[in-house]
């Protein structure tokens, strides 16, 4: 028996240490909730669980982050539907002061006041909508030049906006005889004295010097009647060939001759180059009788005729057209740019020069640039989690309605702003519609993310978490035995008390 080495005791002791860690371990995992509260505790576990933790709170905030997206698109995308409504607005009175029965010292102003606010409105709101401190419809700083829509004054024709800031219209064909309206008001092409020649001997007209022939002039049919010579004996009088408009009977008087309206085809052409209105079947001529200039009265041929004003050469027609190309083309151009010409130089028409074919150059106005801004919308730094927002500035000069004047004398100036109001509502509609279309992409990136940090955390927890019930039976394991620790190392340290009995 030895009394310096009490194996057993030290063995119950070692034991009980054993033990008595195990046990305080399962008292921390059970305190604290999680199985890992050092890196002692699981080494590889640690490193992937921080890792993921990284990940689910980077998620976490990249989802707000998308949520405050989805609040600053609703909240330009709101200012619009007020921009929206002003242009509709705008629109409506645009199309009331393009009526004929406004007058324009009374109703055409009250009419461009309301237009004026309206506008002033517009940039208002552009001017003022904000989130947090940020100024959605403002743009960016900074400036850039934009191009308007080419537009084709009502114009008949075809217009070819080439999106560089110039546009080609393509007037339909006009030829002598037809009916064109420009600027409100409607024209007939009259014929020149070449054209008057030509139509005579056009196939289809079939005018000549024949009997029984038909012609209509000025709305009246003339009929061709052959040479009736005198006759002597019942003394009948004579008839002249040539066309008339009743059909000749003979004079009483036997010197008398019948004489016929126009003689021949020479006397109505005649007629016609003067200014008369020739039909023969479906076919029609209005001569130009264009003499003088209508505006001076000199002897100088203008292109309007001197009967009526509303019969006009092709050439003034073009002329005329240029004008309204211009002045259609000048809404919103606060830069001075539009242009219309005939070539590419943009040289002028004169009312003797034209085949039809415009060349435009487009208003310009000069705008903020567009407002641009990421949404960080993932865990990681890749490019890819960014999500662009671009918003336009959305005031009245980049909508292309600043300074719209519908208070004109006959309405054509409200006519023309029908077409920039509507380009205006496009632009404003095509920028809602991107609004709308970030806002649904960010609201299925919010479930996308709240989906992945959710997978994420439940394999997180499942490496960092305790399993209370399996850990709550290791701990009551634990604690038996180190009470049974406890009672052996008690026994043990009790086994050498026999040798005070070899003492005594």
């Amino acid at each position: 028996m030895v009394v310096q080495h009490n194996m057993q005791a030290a063995n119950a002791n070692r034991m009980l240490g054993i033990t008595s860690g195990a046990q305080a371990k399962s008292t921390e995992k059970l305190s604290s909730g999680y199985k890992i509260n050092r890196a002692a505790d699981d080494a590889a576990g640690l490193t992937i669980s921080e890792k993921m933790r990284k990940q689910i709170r980077g998620l976490d905030k990249a989802s707000s982050n998308a949520q405050d997206g989805v609040s600053s698109v609703q909240t330009a995308e709101g200012a619009l539907t007020e921009v929206h409504s002003m242009l509709q607005r705008m629109n409506e009175l645009a199309v009331q002061a393009a009526n004929g029965t406004n007058s324009k010292d009374t109703d055409r102003k009250a009419i461009q006041d309301e237009i004026d606010q309206l506008n002033t409105e517009i940039d208002r709101v552009a001017e003022t909508t904000k989130f947090n401190e940020i100024y959605l419809l403002k743009g960016d700083d900074g400036e850039k030049t934009i191009n308007m829509k080419a537009h084709d004054a009502g114009l008949k024709g075809t217009l070819t906006d080439n999106g560089d800031g110039t546009a080609t219209f393509k007037m339909d064909e006009l030829n002598f005889g037809d009916s064109v309206s420009i600027g409100g008001k409607n024209y007939t092409i009259g014929a020149a004295d070449a054209d008057v020649d030509a139509w005579f001997t056009a196939n289809g007209t079939d005018v000549t010097d024949a009997a029984n022939k038909k012609v209509t002039i000025n709305g009246t049919e003339y009929t061709y009647a052959a040479a009736v010579a005198k006759d002597t004996t019942a003394h009948t009088g004579a008839i002249a060939a040539g066309w008339y408009a009743k059909t000749p009977t003979a004079p009483n008087d036997e010197n008398a001759t019948t004489t016929p309206d126009f003689a021949n085809v020479a006397a109505i052409k005649t007629a016609v180059k003067a200014g008369a209105t020739v039909k023969n079947g479906t076919k029609s001529i209005t001569g130009m009788n264009d003499a003088k200039n209508n505006t001076t009265g000199a002897a100088a041929a203008d292109g309007i005729s001197d009967n009526d004003v509303t019969v006009i050469s092709k050439t003034k027609a073009y002329d005329l057209a240029a004008k309204e190309l211009l002045a259609a083309n000048q809404i919103g151009d606060t830069e001075g740019n539009a242009k219309v010409g005939i070539d590419k130089n943009y040289a002028a028409t004169d009312g003797a020069n034209g085949n039809g074919t415009f060349y435009i150059k487009t208003g310009q106005s000069k705008v903020a640039n567009t407002l641009s801004f990421s949404l960080h919308v993932g865990a990681d730094a890749d490019m890819t989690n960014k999500i662009t927002v671009d918003i336009d500035t959305m005031n009245s000069a980049n909508l292309g309605i600043k300074g719209l004047n519908v208070a004109d004398k006959n309405g054509t100036a409200a006519t023309y702003a029908i077409d920039a109001i509507s380009d205006a509502i496009s632009k404003v509609s095509s920028q809602r519609s991107a609004l709308g279309a970030v806002q649904n992409r960010l609201e299925h990136t919010i479930d996308n993310l709240d989906n992945i940090s959710e997978n994420t955390s439940s394999a997180e927890s499942r490496i960092r978490d305790t399993d209370m019930a399996k850990e709550m039976v290791n701990y009551s394991k634990n604690n038996i035995l180190a009470q049974a620790g406890q009672s052996m190392l008690a026994q043990a340290n009790q086994s050498n008390q026999g040798v005070l009995s070899l003492l005594q």
